[in-house]
């Protein structure tokens, strides 16, 4: 059998090319066409999305990354504060335009001014409570027949950081000397206060190398007062203090002792110190109670001009929250 071959021209060979060539470049326009398309709409889905969560149903919390949380979290904070600040300055404008109209300012509500009326709040000119106070165990004192004298010590083997808060407090209270116990018995330290005319007694507790407790005694009939000790700071871990404390008799600043137990407490706080306060020093020891804690902070003022006063804080400092008091 015959077999001829058939010529196959150049001409539908390139066609042949050209046609699979064009249905690619097709194939690929049409794709690009999606996937361009389909860009558009997942970018139109997304400013849709964006436009109706955020801010609304947007949640910093939401966020996996901790970085990008915390990035997030601090623009937050900034954006509030930006507009707090302009919310601030509109209403100062306002304020400045309407001159003696403008409305008085809005008091903010605290914990203080929202407290119930206590019952055992005392009135200052209260006959029976002045009665009490002239012949309390204080009442010397007040009177101007003794000085305070005052005996720091020790919890039995104490750690070095009680020992420098007992030193500084030593700094703040005039007349004051620390004394280490070396296992001596309460019982045996005080007989020996009283021979030699000291009207307190301060007992620095400790537990776990920082001081947890402080125990006030006046002598010698007492009341004795078992405090709490919390959140001390040394003056080394206080910034932009001052210099160290003078030899200077403080002013003493008595806040909020106003109920029948507080005048107690802030009589047995007042009879530490000197009643003849040396405004030369320009010291202030305050105790600022509050909420049932005691916070004491010790300073040095200054006199800037005739309205405005500077202050640094000489420390240490110290919350203290009453336990018993017998």
């Amino acid at each position: 059998m015959d077999i001829t071959e058939v010529p196959v021209s150049d001409d539908k060979k390139g066609k042949k090319k050209k046609n699979k060539n064009s249905n690619k470049k097709s194939v690929r326009e049409e794709g690009n066409g999606e996937g361009a398309g389909a860009e558009e709409k997942e970018e139109k889905m997304e400013k849709s999305d964006a436009a109706a969560a955020f801010p609304p149903t947007f949640s910093v919390s939401e966020i996996k990354n901790k970085q990008r949380r915390h990035l997030m979290f601090m623009k937050l904070k900034q954006e509030k504060r930006k507009q707090k600040m302009q919310l601030r300055k509109k209403k100062k404008k306002e304020r400045e335009a309407l001159g003696d109209k403008a409305p008085p300012k809005e008091v903010p509500k605290t914990i203080e001014n929202q407290r119930v009326y206590d019952e055992t709040t005392v009135d200052p000119e209260d006959e029976e409570v002045a009665f009490d106070e002239a012949t309390d165990e204080f009442s010397a004192y007040f009177n101007g027949l003794t000085n305070p004298k005052v005996l720091i010590t020790t919890s039995d083997r104490p750690r070095g950081r009680t020992v420098r808060f007992c030193e500084q407090l030593a700094t703040v209270i005039p007349n004051a000397h620390v004394y280490y116990r070396r296992g001596l018995a309460l019982k045996r330290v005080i007989p020996q206060c009283v021979a030699r005319n000291f009207t307190y007694l301060i007992v620095i507790n400790e537990d776990r190398k920082v001081p947890n407790g402080m125990v006030l005694c006046h002598l010698p009939d007492g009341p004795t007062a078992h405090f709490k000790v919390s959140s001390v700071r040394l003056r080394k871990e206080i910034k932009r203090r001052g210099k160290g404390p003078t030899e200077h008799s403080p002013e003493v600043i008595l806040n909020n002792f106003s109920t029948r137990l507080g005048h107690s407490i802030g009589r047995l706080f007042a009879a530490l110190f000197p009643q003849d306060p040396q405004f030369v020093g320009r010291q202030v020891a305050t105790f600022h109670n509050q909420r049932d804690f005691i916070f004491f902070r010790f300073h040095r003022y200054i006199f800037k001009n005739e309205k405005k006063v500077g202050i640094q804080e000489l420390g240490p400092r110290f919350t203290l929250k009453l336990r018993s008091l017998q």
